[in-house]
C-alpha cells in the first residue's frame, strides 16, 4: 500500500515538472516571438545605439526693426565649433585633451579663423603675464575658490603658474601654454558635460567645418553645431542705438543665472540690445542626440526653440541714413582745430518717438568684435561714447527761449518790454559782454531771441535768479532724463548746492551767467525734447525708442508704446506764442533766414555757441562748440530737433544739416513710407 502510494506521487511530480518546462519554454517562445517579430524594430533600433543624450538647443534671438517695418537686426545661420562632453577625452587624460586643443588651435591660426580666447590674462610684449585693464571681475572670478583659489592679490605670474599647473601644460612654451590653457579654463568655467557643451569658436567657415570632420579620429568629441548670428542691414546704422551682444560675463552671469541664463549664454550688452534682453531672449528647446554602432548620429527634438520677440523701434532707417549723411558731410565741411565731432536727434513733438538719433564719429556694428580694440583705444575721437545721450554740453544761447520764459512767467517782462544793449552789461562790478553788438539798441524778448541779445538776458538772469532759471528749464526737459530706454546722462544746472559738492563758493554774477548758457551742462536728447516741449506748448512726453513688441509670428502683441505725458509745464499760450516768434523771426529776416527761406514751409530755430577747453596738438586750448535747436513746421509742428559741432566757431556753419533734414522728411519720399508699417504690423 505504502508503495502504491509513493508511485502514485512520483508520477504527480513528472506530470508538474513537465508542465512546468513546458509552460517556460512556452513562455521563453512568446518571448521571443514578441522581441523577434512584434517588437523587432524597437530593439533592433536600441540594439544599435552606443548612445543617447539630452541637450539644449539655442532659440534665435528676436529681430529689431524700425518704424516701417524695415528690418535693422535679424539672424542667419552659421557654424559653430564646439565640444561634446560625451566623446570629449575627460579631465584624467589632461594630456589628451591639451593635444587636441592644441592641434585645433594651430589649424585654425593657420588658416586665419578665430577661436574663442576669452582668458582674462595676457602676455605683454616681454611675454610676461598681466592682466586685462578693463576686466577687472572676470580677474577676481579666476582667482576665486571656484577656479584657481589663488588669494585675491595674486599677480598675474601666480595665475598664469596655477594655469601651467592645474592642467599639465609644463612641456609647452609660455605662449602656446596661455592660449590651451585659454580653452581649458573656458571648459571648467562653463561647467563642461553632456547638459553644457563647450563652444571653442563661432562663425566658422565651411572650410574649417569640413577640416574638422576629416580628422574627426583625432578631434575626438570636436563638432559643429549651425546656430543664428545676428545679421545687419547696415552695421553703420545707428550702432550706438541698437548695441551689441555677446558671451556673459561673470557679472551678468551672477545677475541673471536666476532668470534661467546659463553660463555659454549670450546676452545683449547696450543699446537696444541690452535694454529689450528679456523680450528679444528666445526660449531654448531641448533634442536628444543618439548615436549608433555604425556611426550614425540621430536627432529628435523634444522641446522645440521659440524665436524672442520682435521689438518694433521708432527709428526710420532712410531718415536715419540721411541725418547720418548730413552729420558727418556736415561736420567735415567745418574747419575746426579737432577732428570732427558731434550728434544729431529727431524726435516727434507730438509723441516722444524718437525717428533718428546719430553721434559721430561712429563705427560699423557688424565688425564691432573685430574692432573693439582699435575702437576702446581712440579716447581722443571716443567713436564709442554716445554722444547723443551721453554727452553734455554748455548749451549756448539755446538756452535763452527757457530764459525768456522764466521772465515772462513770472511777470518780470512783457513781450513789449524792452532792454538797452550797448555791448557789455555790468553787474557787481564785472563787466559782461554781448558778442552780438547791437549798436546801443533796444530790443523786445523777440529781438533778443532772434538776435541773441546777452544783454537783455544777463538783465533777466540777474533779476530772476538762478532757482526760478532752474525750476523753468526742469519743466521743459532741462537737467534730468527724458525717459528714453537706453542708459543716459543726466548733466546739471548750476546752482548753491553744486558748487557747495564741488567745494567751491556761489556768487551772484553766476545767475547772469546761467542765462546765456554757462555752467550748465545738457545732453543733445534734451535739448531736442526741449526744443519740442516749447513747439507743442508745454507737454513733456517721454522720449522712446521702443514703438512695440510683437511675438516672433506677429499674433501678439506684447508691448505698444502709446505717447505718454511725464509732465505739463502749465505755463500760458500766449507766452510760449512769444517765445515760438522769437524762433521764427530769425528764420525769417534774421541770420537763419538764407537757409530755410526757400522752403514751402516755416521753420523756427535758435541757434548757440560755448567755450570749451580742450586739448589741440598737445596744449588746452580755448574751442567752440556749436549747436542749433528747431522744429518745422512752424504753425503745425512735427519734429524737432537738435544738432551739435564740436570745435565749431559758428553756429550758422550747422544750419546747413537742418536744412538737408527739413528737404528730406518733408519731401515726398521722407513721408510716403510713414503709414506703411502702421497697416501692416501695428494696426
Amino acid at each position: 500500500m505504502l508503495g502504491q502510494n509513493q508511485q502514485t506521487f512520483n508520477r504527480r511530480r513528472g506530470i508538474g515538472t513537465l508542465v512546468f518546462i513546458s509552460g517556460f519554454f512556452l513562455a521563453f517562445t512568446i518571448a521571443l516571438i514578441k522581441i523577434q517579430v512584434v517588437d523587432y524594430e524597437v530593439y533592433a533600433k536600441d540594439g544599435a545605439q552606443v548612445s543617447s543624450k539630452t541637450t539644449d538647443v539655442k532659440a534665435s534671438r528676436g529681430d529689431l526693426l524700425d518704424t516701417n517695418g524695415n528690418p535693422l537686426v535679424t539672424n542667419r545661420q552659421g557654424n559653430s565649433i564646439i565640444f561634446e562632453s560625451a566623446y570629449f577625452p575627460p579631465a584624467t587624460e589632461q594630456e589628451v585633451r591639451n593635444s587636441i586643443i592644441h592641434n585645433l588651435i594651430r589649424l585654425f591660426e593657420s588658416n586665419g579663423e578665430k577661436w574663442i580666447d576669452s582668458l582674462p590674462l595676457l602676455l605683454d610684449e616681454n611675454g610676461r603675464a598681466v592682466f586685462p585693464s578693463d576686466r577687472e571681475a572676470d580677474v577676481l572670478a579666476m582667482k576665486s575658490k571656484d577656479y584657481l583659489n589663488l588669494n585675491a592679490y595674486a599677480t598675474a605670474e601666480n595665475c598664469m603658474d596655477e594655469l601651467i599647473a592645474m592642467f599639465k601644460l609644463q612641456r609647452y612654451p609660455l605662449a602656446e601654454a596661455r592660449k590651451i590653457a585659454s580653452v581649458c579654463y573656458g571648459l571648467k568655467r562653463a561647467q563642461f558635460s553632456i547638459q553644457n557643451p563647450y563652444t571653442f569658436a563661432e562663425d566658422v567657415s565651411t572650410d574649417m567645418v569640413a577640416k574638422i570632420k576629416e580628422n574627426n579620429g583625432f578631434y575626438k568629441g570636436v563638432t559643429f553645431e549651425v546656430i543664428s548670428y545676428r545679421e545687419y542691414a547696415d552695421g553703420t546704422l545707428a550702432p550706438h542705438i541698437l548695441g551689441t551682444v555677446g558671451a556673459i560675463n561673470s557679472d551678468e552671469y551672477a545677475r541673471l543665472k536666476n532668470e534661467g541664463y546659463g553660463i555659454n549664454d549670450i546676452v545683449g550688452k547696450n543699446g537696444l540690445e541690452g535694454a529689450m534682453e528679456k523680450y528679444l531672449r528666445g526660449k531654448d528647446g531641448t533634442k536628444r542626440v543618439t548615436k549608433t554602432a555604425d556611426g550614425a548620429v540621430e536627432e529628435t527634438v523634444i522641446d522645440p526653440t521659440v524665436q524672442g520677440n520682435t521689438v518694433i523701434s521708432t527709428i526710420d532707417i532712410n531718415l536715419q541714413r540721411v541725418v547720418q549723411d548730413a552729420l558727418r558731410e556736415g561736420l567735415h565741411n567745418i574747419d575746426t582745430p579737432i577732428a570732427p565731432a558731434g550728434a544729431l536727434v529727431v524726435i516727434k513733438v507730438d509723441t516722444g518717438e524718437v525717428l533718428a538719433c546719430t553721434s559721430y564719429p561712429t563705427y560699423d556694428v557688424s565688425t564691432f568684435t573685430e574692432d573693439f580694440a582699435e575702437l576702446s583705444k581712440d579716447t581722443e575721437n571716443a567713436p564709442l561714447n554716445n554722444r547723443a545721450l551721453n554727452g553734455t554740453y554748455e548749451p549756448g544761447s539755446t538756452v535763452k527761449m527757457s530764459v525768456a520764459m522764466a521772465a515772462l512767467e513770472n511777470n518780470l517782462i512783457t513781450p513789449e518790454t524792452t532792454i538797452r544793449c550797448t555791448g557789455t552789461y555790468e553787474y557787481l562790478d564785472q563787466k559782461f559782454k554781448c558778442d552780438q553788438y547791437h549798436n546801443s539798441s533796444y530790443l523786445n524778448v523777440n529781438t533778443a531771441i532772434s538776435q541773441s541779445c546777452n544783454c537783455f538776458f544777463y538783465e533777466c538772469g540777474k533779476n530772476l535768479g538762478y532757482a526760478k532759471m532752474n525750476e523753468t528749464r526742469l519743466l521743459l526737459g532741462l537737467g534730468q532724463e527724458t525717459g528714453i530706454e537706453l542708459s543716459e546722462a543726466v548733466g546739471r544746472m548750476d546752482s548753491p548746492e553744486y558748487r557747495a559738492s564741488i567745494g567751491g563758493d556761489w556768487y551772484l554774477g553766476y545767475n547772469v551767467q546761467s542765462a546765456i548758457g554757462q555752467n550748465n551742462l545738457f545732453t543733445p536728447i534734451q535739448l531736442a525734447n526741449y526744443c519740442a516741449v516749447i513747439a507743442n506748448g508745454g507737454t513733456r512726453y517721454r522720449l522712446h525708442f521702443v514703438k512695440a513688441v510683437k511675438s516672433f509670428d506677429y499674433k501678439e502683441t506684447i508691448l505698444e508704446n502709446t505717447p505718454y505725458v511725464l509732465g505739463e509745464t502749465g505755463f500760458k499760450q500766449e507766452n510760449f506764442d512769444v517765445v515760438r516768434r522769437g524762433m521764427l523771426t530769425f528764420c525769417r529776416v534774421g541770420n537763419g533766414r538764407e537757409y530755410f527761406r526757400s522752403l514751402p514751409f516755416d521753420v523756427a530755430a535758435k541757434t548757440g555757441t560755448s567755450q570749451v577747453i580742450r586739448k589741440v596738438n598737445g596744449y588746452n586750448q580755448k574751442i567752440n562748440n556749436s549747436f542749433v535747436v528747431s522744429f518745422a513746421p512752424y504753425e503745425n509742428p512735427e519734429i524737432a530737433l537738435c544738432v551739435v559741432a564740436e570745435g565749431c566757431s559758428s553756429s550758422l556753419k550747422i544750419l546747413p544739416i537742418v536744412r538737408a533734414i527739413y528737404d528730406y522728411y518733408f519731401s515726398d519720399t521722407g513721408t510716403a513710407a510713414e503709414t506703411q508699417f502702421e497697416n501692416v504690423l501695428i494696426g
